[in-house]
């Protein structure tokens, strides 16, 4: 039988690049001159630290614009409030990776409210779609991309025939 995974992943190696990219556009944008402003990597944390807390918001904006030209989806930002520590500034922002059970369960609601003839379960971080024709898998694709659902990026994986 058919078959595929929904999941929301990005690249590491891609979101390693982004930060180094974003970092050395900091290095050389000519309003963060003789500014100590830096992005570090750390798992899945991003931290922002600067002098300001304008120059975090144009930082953010970097990130966001590195990202999406390394190809990892904005929608798994997770920002945090930026933190004031005498001198400096703060910020963290963690990249989402995987299905947390409160939006597999709504995905699965979902599939189910479109009637279609599939049958959808939750395997930890991801949610397996079982049909028996290509045709409805591919609909249930369809739908999610259409939808307005978890504020996710969704990713289509492991499709078997």
């Amino acid at each position: 039988m058919p078959s595929f995974d929904i999941v929301s992943e990005f690249d590491r190696h891609e979101a390693t690049n982004a930060v180094d990219q974003a970092n050395r556009e900091v290095q050389t944008r000519f309003d963060f001159r003789g500014v100590d402003a830096s992005f570090t990597l750390e798992g899945e944390n991003v931290s922002l630290e600067a002098d300001a807390d304008f120059q975090l918001k144009q930082m953010l904006e970097m990130l966001r614009g590195r990202l999406i030209a390394r190809g990892i989806d904005a929608r798994c930002m997770d920002v945090a409030e930026p933190e004031l520590g005498g001198v400096r500034v703060r910020q963290t922002v963690t990249l989402k990776q995987g299905l947390e059970q409160a939006d597999a369960k709504d995905i699965v609601k979902r599939i189910k409210a479109s009637k279609a003839r599939v049958q959808s379960q939750i395997q930890g971080e991801k949610v397996r779609v079982t049909g028996k024709k290509r045709d409805d898998l591919q609909g249930i694709m369809a739908l999610l991309r259409s939808e307005e659902g978890p504020d996710l990026p969704l990713q289509f994986d492991n499709f078997r025939d």
